[in-house]
């Protein structure tokens, strides 16, 4: 099956790289959650717009990338959540709330989509997350989750 990559995922490709993948793997994960759609001679006129979106968003050089990770990497980011009696959150704290959190510490723009949680952070700590800035370039930051 030929798709076109609307969002980065690991091992396949960037958004806007047409891929060939296997039916199933295609009709039953990448397009139903939104990371790709099926090529058509008409789809293949969006890989622009695509590309120009990502480019406007993405970190350029490897430099830049290597900057904003030293800033990440000094930065101390606070995020106040509501928590039970016993210290465990009620929910999770997701991506998005890092990256607002991040924002608040007068950090960098990050997109939620490039900072991976390895396991669910359910609790009242510090955690660590990693942040993909780059395809050569991964920053660390620590997460201190505190009661509300």
């Amino acid at each position: 099956m030929k798709l076109i990559l609307t969002q980065q995922v690991s091992g396949l490709g960037e958004p806007g790289d047409v891929i060939e993948v296997r039916d199933g793997y295609g009709r039953n994960y990448l397009v139903p959650r939104g990371f790709a759609i099926k090529w058509t001679r008409g789809a293949e006129k969006e890989i622009d717009s695509i590309k120009k979106a990502r480019s406007a968003r993405e970190i350029a050089t490897v430099e830049h990338a290597k900057e904003v990770a030293g800033r990440l990497q000094a930065l101390r980011v606070t995020l106040r959540t509501r928590t039970g009696s016993n210290g465990r959150l009620f929910g999770a704290v997701t991506a998005a709330d890092i990256a607002e959190a991040v924002k608040a510490a007068d950090g960098p723009d990050l997109d939620r989509r490039r900072i991976e949680i390895g396991n669910p952070i359910k609790t009242v700590g510090t955690h660590r997350v990693s942040v993909r800035l780059h395809t050569d370039v991964n920053a660390t930051i620590d997460v201190n989750v505190v009661e509300d």
